[in-house]
């Protein structure tokens, strides 16, 4: 797997150098990622993060790999 590493200057240069992503989400999944960052006063990328790292804190035993969808 290649990985690119995000160009640009950090806010904390002390952090590690983060790797960019692109990704692909429903309409209504992506709406739900706005206002949960509008609410929070942060942006998409943060809460994306954010779920992500609760995600595999959680460990894969307690978070279901997929969800199931219904056409419709």
């Amino acid at each position: 797997m290649k990985r690119r590493k995000a160009g640009g200057s950090s806010a904390n240069p002390q952090s590690a150098p983060l790797v960019r992503a692109s990704i692909s989400f429903p309409p209504d999944l992506y709406e739900s990622l706005e206002g949960i960052a509008s609410q929070k006063k942060v942006s998409v990328a943060w809460v994306v993060r954010d779920a992500s790292e609760r995600y595999v804190a959680a460990g894969s035993a307690e978070a279901p790999l997929a969800r199931k969808r219904t056409k419709g």
